[in-house]
């Protein structure tokens, strides 16, 4: 049944490459469900069929299939202009208030619609450390959203676009992923393998830009006895890179190698604490997520993302990236004084918060 919203009813378009993986798929669908469930008229247009999440049931989706092998191995600027005509022939007739393109701008940019939004969802300035690359992800997300209207997932990452790459928007207006807290609980309440006794807990994939390296040394000058466990995947490589390092730290008897869990949550909720050590968050899913089930946070202060999370007394569980001495102190504090997670230190993520912010666009 339909919540009433005190607004009247939109039309909002959502337009995605496709419902494949990662996080931006998930907090799209929950959106756009969730805007629908307060009265709207909401539909999500993918530009090609691959469908790994599970769809909400009532929320309409319609594939364009303007993405094929084809068009990814011949991709020109004609090509994705020939792929933007077509999804403007499907929205126009649709008739939206809003539009909002969600990790297919490459496509989405040659669209003219006056009510288009490109919702972006990381920090680009810290995904690459060699200074050309940066320059040239720089120039790319100048040329592509120059003058246009940006939806960006954290405070953060709006100030990154202005006072770093520079980027001359006609807008950015700065909105949180929605969440709600009981399907998590539900989810934490399954079954699953959990380690028995205390222990700290790093979700993260297995890849340099998680910086399990730097997580692994300030585990180990801790001294702390509470074993960290490991949850995530990544390329064979890398994770043979972090068992290697375990094993010359010699914390072989003390980290846990969890691997990858569908349903990570149990394993969330249990932990003593959670640890972030990254280099780059746009809006960290895994904080928000430890804090709705009441697990307290560590983590690097990187850009962005985590500064706005731990607000009140969990910011002094923010550490400097390259201070692993004070990472250390922090693991050692938190370990022998986890801080109790309260409503207010979420209250910001909730849909009740977040979703007006979309109802205002």
């Amino acid at each position: 049944m339909s919540q009433s919203t005190t607004r009247p009813p939109k039309r909002f378009a959502f337009v995605i490459e496709d419902l494949y993986g990662g996080g931006a798929q998930k907090s799209l669908l929950y959106t756009a469900d969730q805007l629908r469930q307060r009265g709207h008229v909401v539909k999500v247009f993918t530009l090609r069929e691959r469908i790994e999440h599970r769809l909400p049931e009532g929320l309409e989706v319609e594939n364009l299939a303007v993405v094929s092998r084809f068009t990814k191995a011949t991709s020109t600027a004609l090509t994705e202009k020939w792929q933007a005509s077509r999804i403007r022939r499907a929205l126009v007739p649709w008739r939206p208030d809003v539009v909002i393109s969600c990790s297919c701008d490459k496509i989405t940019r040659h669209l003219d619609l006056p009510n288009l939004y490109f919702w972006i969802k990381s920090d680009v300035s810290a995904k690459f450390s060699d200074p050309k690359q940066r320059e040239r992800a720089f120039d790319k997300v100048r040329r592509f959203y120059h003058g246009r209207q940006v939806i960006a997932v954290s405070q953060g990452v709006k100030e990154n676009l202005e006072g770093v790459v520079g980027l001359e928007a006609e807008k950015i207006v700065p909105i949180y992923n929605p969440y709600e807290r009981e399907p998590f609980v539900a989810m934490a309440d399954e079954p699953a393998p959990v380690p028995e006794g205390d222990y700290l807990l790093c979700v993260a994939a297995i890849e340099p830009r998680k910086r399990h390296d730097r997580l692994l040394r300030a585990y180990a000058k801790s001294g702390i006895t509470t074993p960290l466990a490991i949850m995530g995947k990544g390329k064979p490589e890398h994770e043979q890179e972090v068992r290697r390092q375990i094993a010359s730290l010699g914390l072989e008897d003390r980290v846990v190698w969890l691997g990858y869990h569908h349903n990570p949550y149990p394993f969330i909720r249990h932990a003593k604490a959670m640890v972030l050590t990254s280099d780059a968050e746009g809006l960290p899913r895994v904080l928000i997520e430890s804090l709705l089930l009441h697990t307290p946070v560590v983590s690097t202060d990187c850009p962005s993302g985590p500064r706005e999370i731990l607000t009140h007394e969990l910011a002094d569980f923010l550490v400097a990236p390259d201070d692993e001495d004070g990472l250390a102190e922090a693991l050692r504090r938190m370990d022998q004084a986890p801080v109790s997670i309260e409503p207010r230190h979420y209250q910001q993520f909730l849909k009740e918060t977040v979703l007006p912010q979309f109802e205002a666009l």
